[in-house]
């Protein structure tokens, strides 16, 4: 389990983290998203044991991981800019990792080694993005870890790569509950992935949630009602977005969706249908309920 207390980083007199808290259970898949300069980078530094905090605490496993090598033995972070040896190849790095590491997989290498088409002896440096990446996730997986931190780890993965990347870390914790934390601002990559998801905005956290109750609780409607005093026959409704396109009234209601259907059918609507939301729809109804200017976030 991880736990984040009231945590606050600085950078100068700048609060990078001002006074975040929320708890990831074990075996859990969290995502992280928010605008560029939001605290996610930081926040996972945090985790990694790489920033200490100015106050407040994280705790893995009940114990702090800054300068804390019992820590980070059960965790691996790739950053949004993974780091390797100058001049290293693939089996350089897993030489190094191997002798870092005491769980490290032999076995579970060379088999993620026949998954990802690289090649072993070639300078990683010479790599693309993408292809770094991949090799990054090799090392990894292959370490076994309790956490695995991920920072913007989709970027410059093709499609056939970000499904086998979810594949592989969706087996991990169902097999061994491993626990994923995931930075990005592909939410499309989340939706598939996550089981728990948090917005951070400014160095703290807009809200975090269970994915499912998260889009169980919030309904986008679509409506044609017959001439009638429309507000006050809604007024029983948790409605946070409404604009209407000529006889067309579109909704954003919060609530069950039992609920909601029986109020509006009470108004006995000409039209009325429940149509999904996507994570992203479900975060910018949010974030403009808690007052954010969405123009500047989750682009």
């Amino acid at each position: 389990m991880i736990e984040v207390k009231s945590l606050v980083k600085k950078f100068g007199s700048k609060a990078a983290l001002d006074g975040i808290s929320f708890t990831i259970e074990a075996g859990s898949v969290f995502g992280l998203v928010g605008s560029n300069g939001a605290g996610k980078s930081t926040l996972l530094r945090s985790l990694a044991g790489i920033y200490q905090p100015e106050s407040g605490e994280i705790l893995v496993d009940g114990l702090k991981p800054f300068e804390n090598s019992t820590v980070k033995s059960k965790l691996f972070f790739i950053s949004d800019y993974p780091y390797f040896f100058a001049q290293s190849n693939m089996k350089e790095m897993a030489d190094f990792y191997s002798k870092t590491y005491p769980t490290w997989d032999a076995q579970r290498y060379e088999e993620l080694c026949t998954l990802f088409p690289l090649d072993q002896n070639a300078r990683i440096i010479n790599m693309s993005k993408g292809m770094q990446r991949q090799v990054a996730l090799i090392n990894a997986l292959s370490v076994r870890p309790d956490y695995l931190l991920l920072d913007e780890i989709f970027d410059g993965l093709d499609p056939v790569m970000r499904q086998l990347l979810k594949k592989l870390v969706s087996s991990e914790v169902s097999e061994r509950g491993m626990s994923v934390i995931i930075a990005s601002h592909n939410l499309r990559e989340l939706e598939d992935l996550c089981d728990h998801v948090g917005l951070m905005h400014k160095g703290g956290v807009v809200f975090e949630q269970e994915l499912d109750a998260l889009k169980l609780g919030i309904h986008r409607v679509q409506a044609i009602f017959k001439p009638m005093p429309l507000q006050e026959a809604l007024q029983d409704l948790d409605i946070i977005k409404q604009d209407t396109r000529g006889s067309l009234v579109n909704f954003v209601i919060r609530g069950k969706r039992e609920d909601i259907l029986e109020k509006l059918n009470a108004l006995n609507p000409v039209f009325t249908e429940l149509l999904p939301l996507t994570l992203e729809e479900v975060f910018i109804s949010e974030m403009e309920v808690a007052g954010y200017d969405i123009e500047n976030i989750l682009k």
